[in-house]
């Protein structure tokens, strides 16, 4: 495990110890127990696409670990304007130990990876959110004590939040259901990949249009903003097309009785989801967002200090 830029790249392996050390930083944290387990280490952050949780989460946590994060805006970085990214990730290897990207194009994280000489961390493109997903893992294993044979359902855009939950629920054995509109599909090599990866794993892949269909016995109920950041001019035929797709109480209702909510945040109540569910019992939201830091701990643990 070089850099995390894909789940699809990871081994099962991986995956738990990931979510194994996860936990175990978690603890950590809340007995108040130090491990600067980075401590001189520098994490490049760079952001030309804005988020509240992960910059927090990755500063916090690199903090945490004893180490430096580093803000790179749009405005303090040319990735790929004034400057290629050939030589950014030659230039930022000769200065930091790690390098996490939340941007648009996949294909900068690919490349300063391939470029560079220090772990790369995806923090977002427009086609995955691996540590997210990873996060979402996470918390279902905090709340169910496994991840194997449970099924997780999906309803709403074929995103990159979607596209990675194909990825990580197909690699540790977890039944997943994708509905999404006709046009708002997930990405088709994703969805090879996913397909392939069940088949590894005795999982299966289901995509419907219809979302009573996706959601019925499932153990997890997962949603995203219909609008995402560069959708704002599609708001209002988006709205109409995914209306039907709003996680309400009666939909929540046909999943299994014990079944758990998650969203990735920003959450837009009365849209995708209804205040019932996304504020009720069943929701695990805030520890979702909160084992967003624990996991990217991990992550930078593992990729950092080898």
């Amino acid at each position: 495990m070089k850099h995390l830029i894909s789940i699809n790249g990871l081994t099962l392996d991986e995956i738990e110890e990931i979510l194994k050390l996860s936990e175990k930083l978690k603890r950590q944290q809340k007995e108040g127990i130090q491990h600067h387990i980075l401590k001189g280490k520098t994490l490049g952050m760079i952001f030309t696409k804005s988020s509240t949780r992960t910059r927090v989460s990755f500063e916090v946590g690199m903090y945490q670990l004893g180490g430096y994060p580093l803000f790179l805006s749009a405005n303090d970085i040319q990735l790929g304007r004034g400057e290629t990214i050939y030589d950014t990730a030659q230039v930022l290897s000769r200065y930091i130990d790690g390098i996490m990207i939340r941007t648009f194009k996949h294909s900068d994280v690919e490349e300063l990876a391939k470029y560079g000489s220090v772990p790369v961390i995806n923090g977002l493109t427009d086609l995955m959110h691996p540590c997210q997903i990873l996060a979402d893992l996470f918390t279902v294993y905090e709340h169910k004590g496994t991840l194997k044979g449970l099924k997780l359902a999906y309803v709403g855009d074929g995103n990159n939040v979607a596209n990675s939950l194909l990825h990580g629920c197909a690699k540790v054995g977890m039944d997943i259901a994708v509905a999404a509109p006709k046009g708002y599909e997930c990405d088709k090599t994703i969805i090879a990949e996913a397909k392939e990866a069940a088949k590894a794993s005795g999982s299966q892949v289901i995509l419907t249009e219809d979302p009573v269909e996706a959601i019925r016995n499932a153990d997890v109920v997962y949603t995203d903003t219909w609008v995402s950041m560069g959708q704002e001019a599609e708001k209002e035929q988006r709205i109409k097309t995914f209306l039907p797709y709003q996680v309400n109480g009666e939909l929540f209702s046909k999943a299994n009785e014990d079944a758990v909510f998650l969203h990735c945040l920003p959450a837009y109540r009365g849209y995708e989801v209804t205040e019932d569910v996304i504020d009720g019992p069943q929701s695990l939201i805030f520890d979702e967002a909160e084992n967003r830091m624990h996991v990217q701990k991990a992550i930078m643990a593992i990729l950092m200090n080898q």
